[in-house]
């Protein structure tokens, strides 16, 4: 089914779970200056500071950024805003499972842009694998985590010449990091997954809900209206910019093109930062594909299972004609 398949967009075949090693734990992480976020899972939250996430999953309001008007940048189509999920009856436009946007980041150092980076993945199932053999073919200095511990990774380190590492180091000093292990394991992720990685650094969320074939039924997205990468987003307690999704692994591989190809395929790339997201887009195009921008996380509904754009090998005309043409609505075959 899809979701467990391996050839399916996006998917790592159930390989990178977090459930055998990763410990969990209540986490109280104080989220990014000028972010507050909605109502998370439900359940009781005994009173915590402003900011900070209890163990129910709830995140307790923060100070409010002032709002600020995104532009759009000069020459690039950004898909106009609309909500993930229609509000439910007589809730109010900010209601349940809605969260502001971050405050504008301070200028991003992008001096890395065209240079070797240092990247950790966390997952190294199908998009992992396929990623550290890529990026490290490229140049890139790549650090590869599991759930399984870092003596299961000896022969993609072998063939890749990436370095196998516990979850917990994969963003040691990591100036872009993947996220890329089946959703419902996402929690289960150490505390401090990405203490010690470079300041600014970009979170890539490679993520899809399959509730019925894998993840199980999450309340805060099919409920509360989070999109699937505002929910990585808030587990994380980091901006995420949402990527590789609706691709298959193979592809990875196998359809790098050069710029200008009339075959070179473009990927949806959805995210709040613009800086990050142009980290983003220079790497997708370093590996030889073209992107579109999605708009932002609340966005990404747009590229989600089922929707027009998941898996399609085309260019980016039809890449930005399918986004424009997805639909709020989650299809009954992805609810749980």
């Amino acid at each position: 089914m899809l979701g467990q398949r391996p050839e399916a967009p996006g998917d790592d075949g159930g390989q990178t779970g977090a459930r055998d090693v990763l410990r969990r734990h209540p986490r109280h992480r104080r989220l990014g200056v000028g972010v507050e976020h909605g109502r998370g899972t439900p359940g009781p939250c005994r009173p915590r500071p402003a900011g900070r996430r209890c163990g129910t999953g709830r995140w307790r309001p923060g100070p409010r950024a002032s709002a600020v008007p995104r532009k759009k940048p000069p020459g690039r189509d950004v898909l106009p805003h609309r909500r993930g999920f229609a509000a439910p009856t007589g809730a109010a436009p900010d209601g349940p499972g809605t969260c502001s946007r971050t405050a504008p980041a301070p200028p991003r150092d992008r001096a890395h842009e065209g240079r070797p980076m240092k990247i950790g993945i966390i997952g190294a199932g199908n998009i992992g694998g396929n990623l550290t053999r890529r990026l490290t073919a490229l140049g890139h200095t790549v650090s590869v985590a599991n759930s399984r511990g870092p003596e299961t990774l000896t022969a993609l380190a072998e063939e890749t010449g990436a370095t196998p590492v516990p979850a917990a180091e994969a963003a040691r000093g990591a100036e872009l990091v993947v996220v890329t292990i089946p959703l419902k394991n996402v929690p289960d992720l150490p505390d401090d997954v990405l203490a010690g990685a470079a300041e600014g650094f970009v979170l890539v969320d490679t993520n899809n809900y399959y509730p019925r074939e894998r993840d199980g039924r999450i309340a805060a997205i099919e409920d509360e209206g989070l999109t699937e990468s505002r929910w990585t987003e808030g587990q994380l307690g980091h901006p995420v910019v949402k990527a590789f999704n609706g691709t298959y692994a193979q592809d990875i591989l196998d359809r790098p093109r050069p710029a200008g190809d009339p075959e070179r395929i473009a990927l949806p790339i959805a995210g709040d930062d613009e800086a990050a997201k142009d980290a983003v887009r220079a790497l997708v195009d370093e590996l030889g594909f073209d992107t579109v921008d999605a708009g932002g996380i609340d966005d990404s509904w747009r590229q989600q299972p089922d929707t027009p754009v998941y898996g399609l090998r085309a260019g980016a005309d039809a890449v930005a004609k399918a986004l424009a043409e997805a639909s709020p609505e989650r299809p009954a075959a992805f609810r749980g």
